[in-house]
């Protein structure tokens, strides 16, 4: 790296092993990429800042995977596959070295799991904090796509995986609730899955879908205004990991956290009840759950507790403002 910038020495040392052909050795302006013959490209951007998206004290290597999985959740809510990324990173001017190779080892190990690479981007120095944003791209079939409008009455409302870990594992990493056995929740809040494999398998079954970042009581009302519909919610049928569970049946008060946390990354979506739904998610290996019902009326969620009482949450979910 002998007489090169620090910035170019910087790239070419940490970020130049990532690319593929189309970034063109990232020594040029921006890249050539040739989507796939036959194919839509799907576009999506999310940024994330230490001490506000992750904690200062998280593995390096975690940060950059979960950079690259909450953009590819994005691309799984819409039935996409991913092609290839773009990344600027905004860096302390101490930031210790072994920090940026974790990261840019735990992105060469997603980017290999999941088949994409890393097309080009840009990296400047700031006073702090870490500051991270990633555009990703990927394809779908013409028409293919899922979208957030679409709900009709009577379809069903289904999550996948298991809901408030996310939420639950960040309070479990602040030291606020006590740790799981197996380290569950934390490694939830640390590396979501991305439901690539259910989000296709949707594609012409799902009327509308997005993914649970923001909480699932808030993004559920973001399908509800989307579609014109209401939306009935069973607390009691929302799916829970063992290490949830274990937390809520012990304090009853953290039912709302895991209905309004964010930082799950699982699919919502609005389908029609019936094995359907079932059998496709089954050939994904992914679990998935019916939690309540879209129905006429005001765009609003109303929750149901597990006496079937309307349940009262404190906040809807996560606000970026």
């Amino acid at each position: 790296m002998a007489g090169l910038p620090a910035e170019f020495g910087l790239i070419a040392r940490h970020f130049l092993p990532l690319a593929g052909p189309s970034a063109l050795g990232l020594a040029d302006d921006a890249a050539l990429l040739d989507p796939p013959a036959g194919r839509q490209l799907v576009l999506a951007a999310d940024a994330m800042v230490a001490g506000v998206h992750f904690l200062p004290e998280d593995p390096p290597e975690t940060v950059g995977r979960k950079l690259l999985r909450v953009n590819l959740s994005d691309l799984a809510a819409m039935g996409a596959a991913p092609l290839a990324y773009l990344m600027t990173t905004a860096l302390p001017r101490d930031l210790p070295p072994l920090w940026l190779e974790g990261f840019v080892a735990g992105l060469a190990e997603d980017q290999v799991r999941f088949g994409l690479q890393v097309l080009g981007g840009d990296t400047v120095s700031i006073p702090g904090p870490i500051t991270l944003s990633l555009t990703i791209l990927g394809t779908v079939a013409p028409g293919g796509a899922l979208r957030r409008s679409g709900a009709r009455p009577g379809d069903g409302i289904w999550v996948s995986g298991t809901i408030g870990d996310g939420a639950l594992g960040l309070r479990v990493l602040q030291g606020r609730l006590p740790a799981d056995a197996e380290g569950h929740l934390a490694r939830r809040y640390r590396l979501p899955d991305p439901r690539l494999a259910l989000g296709a398998a949707l594609s012409g079954l799902a009327h509308a879908a997005m993914d649970v970042s923001d909480g699932l009581v808030q993004d559920l009302g973001h399908l509800c205004r989307a579609g014109g519909l209401g939306a009935v919610l069973r607390a009691d049928a929302v799916p829970l990991s063992p290490a949830a569970r274990a937390l809520v049946m012990a304090d009853p008060a953290l039912l709302p956290v895991v209905l309004s946390g964010g930082d799950d990354y699982e699919l919502l979506f609005a389908a029609p009840p019936g094995a359907a739904v079932e059998a496709r998610a089954a050939a994904t290996g992914t679990a998935v759950a019916r939690i309540g019902q879209f129905v006429e009326g005001p765009a609003e969620v109303l929750v149901q507790g597990p006496d079937g009482a309307p349940l009262a949450l404190p906040a809807g979910g996560w606000s970026h403002f």
